[in-house]
């Protein structure tokens, strides 16, 4: 990212890595404390629903070039709740509470950070987006792996040492927002200053460059939501298919490494294949794989196609961070990739539930047929929106 600070991409990074080990330790937390399991998913909801509601806000705010500022308090806010964590956290409510400010502080700075990647050289924007996500998901990875590092063999670790991990993660990414210098100067590739629009006149572009972001987001919530669910449903589908939870595990493996290894020369690919073609192609595939999973009992076999999936499910979120930040007008790229966040936030929070209800009806592989659909469906939605 030549036109990036990498610090940006290290920030990036601990932020991801701080999420990732945070709220499954707050889910652990809440088992320790004798909380049913069925009100986990308050904790989920916590953490998504209220930054889904400021984030517009904060997307027009790092317009105002505060791309900095935003990103420090972001990292302020995330330090504050993993603090909380440690010292008061005995209640649900508590957790929640927790759960939400830290919500918040990633909103803060995935906008941020997404907005600085989206100001860079507009010939680079695809690659620098593949970096960039490549990175997010790496620290996705980190996450889960200091759980393990530092849990043991216990079946509930201990929560605490995990929350003072989060602590030590979090400082780490606010002082590097801290020391990171400011974003490049805009104005200079955009020709003047950035023009000053309220939210509702920066949602008031044309209907056909409307519709071509409208219909990138919903991609985006698609993906999204296909990975969340291909990670929540294939330990059924190994029971079901008498596949070995270890085995599964390298599966999930297979389709995570996949989908990093996805965004690796994304800007050449992009270069010969074009950017609409791609996302296109790229989301007709997953569904294609996804669909044949529901018919695979051969772990082997499943390998291979969530290989495919993976590496057609990673193109499709740097290309529709790319494709909105190009086709946001000046001055809006921070307000329009907030709201692809928001649509991301919400999809999580309705779209698995609702799939889950097929589940007991349609069993495992309906439930891959409904996603294998949807993936299809968005897949020409986004061509009829490029057309």
């Amino acid at each position: 990212m030549r036109h990036q600070p990498w610090s940006l991409l290290v920030q990036t990074c601990f932020t991801q890595g701080t999420v990732f080990l945070v709220r499954p330790t707050s889910a652990y937390r809440a088992l320790e404390l004798g909380i049913d399991f069925a009100w986990l998913g308050s904790l989920a909801a916590a953490f998504s629903l209220l930054p889904a509601l400021i984030a517009a806000f904060v997307g027009h705010f790092v317009d105002r070039r505060n791309e900095k500022k935003t990103l420090v308090v972001g990292g302020s806010l995330m330090v504050v709740a993993a603090g909380g964590l440690v010292f008061w956290s005995s209640s649900l409510l508590l957790l929640m509470g927790w759960n939400g400010l830290l919500g918040m502080g990633f909103v803060c700075c995935v906008v941020s950070q997404q907005t600085i990647v989206a100001h860079g050289n507009p010939k680079t924007v695809d690659s620098n987006f593949g970096v960039f996500t490549l990175v997010g998901a790496l620290g996705q990875s980190l996450g889960p792996l200091a759980i393990t590092t530092f849990s043991g063999r216990t079946a509930l670790p201990d929560t605490t040492l995990l929350f003072v991990v989060g602590v030590c993660c979090a400082v780490v990414a606010l002082t590097l927002a801290v020391a990171m210098g400011s974003p490049a100067d805009v104005t200079r590739s955009t020709g003047g200053a950035l023009p000053r629009h309220s939210i509702l006149d920066a949602l008031n572009v044309p209907i056909h460059t409307r519709g071509r972001i409208f219909s990138m987001i919903v991609v985006s919530i698609v993906i999204l939501a296909a990975v969340d669910l291909l990670t929540v449903y294939l330990p059924a589908w190994g029971v079901e298919m008498g596949v070995s939870a270890t085995m599964v595990g390298v599966l999930l493996s297979v389709r995570s490494i996949a989908t990093m290894l996805s965004r690796l020369g994304l800007g050449t690919i992009v270069r010969i294949f074009g950017r609409s073609t791609l996302v296109v192609a790229s989301t007709l595939i997953a569904g294609i794989a996804v669909l044949l999973l529901g018919f695979t009992t051969n772990a082997v076999v499943a390998g291979v196609v969530l290989l495919v999936a993976g590496l057609a499910l990673g193109i499709g979120q740097p290309l529709t961070m790319a494709t909105v930040s190009l086709l946001a007008p000046r001055g809006t790229v921070g307000l329009w990739l907030s709201i692809r966040l928001t649509g991301n936030s919400l999809g999580l929070v309705f779209i698995p539930p609702a799939v889950g209800l097929l589940a007991g009806v349609l069993g495992i592989a309906g439930v891959f047929g409904v996603l294998a659909v949807m993936l299809m469906g968005v897949a020409g939605l986004a061509r009829t929106g490029h057309r």
